[in-house]
């Protein structure tokens, strides 16, 4: 593991709490200057800000990650970008298994409170009860615990876009600028926030943004629609190999994160692949993301650095 890999897991793995975010920016921003980059932090709120390397107005291209950790939850996030229906009925049946006891006591034990006891009131509060727990269970599943493994969401981002940096040629430094965002595990906040304060950039700039890049060897770069005029561009820097197939896609994918807030946005992931040939992605929100390739970063790193030169 190269040395700001191992900084990283040794010292900012966990990065939720606003002390855990600002001690991990700190150390990003020493890291980065270190190197000869400038860097400034944009608020996001009062607990969060994204941090910005290089100068994006001027670059041709843009690497991102997010850097803010998710809360642990009892089930993975399973992500089947190239199989939506199964991704969105994942999706609904979580949805469902959380939300079932609340849902339950508002639209069946209140009833049965009623029916019991004859007593509104009672009604009136076992509905207002299940309603304060679906809220409950909400914060619980966006603002809990952290989950205390995050080798894949997103710590492999964020070490390979520092992976880019330190060994990015300086006659191509000009030419790529780097941002880590804050908050993309609440909605993707940060960059919906970087977006509004830099319009002309986000509606103009390519930007490539790598989340959860560690567990996988086939390689999918999902493309909005405006940046598919990258694809060829993409193809030849990310050069599938014997280890490695690449993959840029257009239409009929999904992929949940922060490019998807930039007209010529590019979202990069690492994907395991059954035999029957579906896409996955099965560990991450849980206590078993633990896998890191580094293999994976040193791949995307080299391809980073070779999209730089030709774009």
């Amino acid at each position: 593991m190269t040395k700001p890999a191992r900084e990283v897991f040794e010292n900012h793995e966990i990065r939720k709490t606003k002390e855990q975010k600002a001690s991990f920016r700190e150390y990003l921003t020493s890291y980065a200057q270190s190197l000869g980059y400038d860097v400034h932090k944009e608020s996001v709120n009062k607990n969060a800000a994204n941090v910005v390397i290089g100068d994006p107005s001027s670059a041709k291209v843009i690497y991102t990650a997010h850097y803010d950790t998710c809360a642990a939850t009892p089930f993975p996030n399973l992500i089947t970008p190239k199989c939506i229906p199964l991704y969105l009925l994942y999706q609904i049946f979580i949805s469902l298994a959380v939300f079932a006891l609340p849902i339950f006591v508002m639209f069946f034990g209140s009833e049965f409170v009623h029916d019991k006891t004859g007593s509104e009131t009672l009604r009136v509060v076992t509905l207002i009860g299940g309603y304060a727990l679906l809220w409950g269970f909400l914060i619980l599943m966006m603002m809990g615990p952290a989950n205390k493994h995050t080798a894949n969401d997103n710590t492999s981002g964020v070490t390979l876009l520092m992976e880019i940096m330190r060994d990015m040629p300086n006659e191509l430094r000009e030419n790529a600028a780097f941002i880590f965002f804050d908050l993309e595990e609440m909605g993707t906040v940060g960059s919906k926030i970087y977006k509004k304060k830099h319009p002309n950039i986000a509606k103009t700039k390519p930007v490539i943004n790598f989340d959860c890049v560690s567990d996988g060897k086939y390689m999918l770069f999902v493309a909005k629609k405006n940046a598919s005029k990258l694809s060829d561009k993409i193809s030849e820097a990310f050069k599938s190999d014997d280890t490695y197939t690449v993959d840029v896609a257009t239409k009929g994918v999904i992929y949940p994160s922060d490019q998807r807030n930039f007209e010529y946005g590019v979202g990069v992931s690492a994907l395991n692949k059954t035999k029957h040939g579906l896409l996955y992605m099965n560990r991450i929100h849980t206590k078993r993301d633990t896998v890191y390739d580094e293999e994976n970063i040193e791949f995307l790193k080299v391809g980073a650095i070779n999209l730089t030169r030709i774009i």
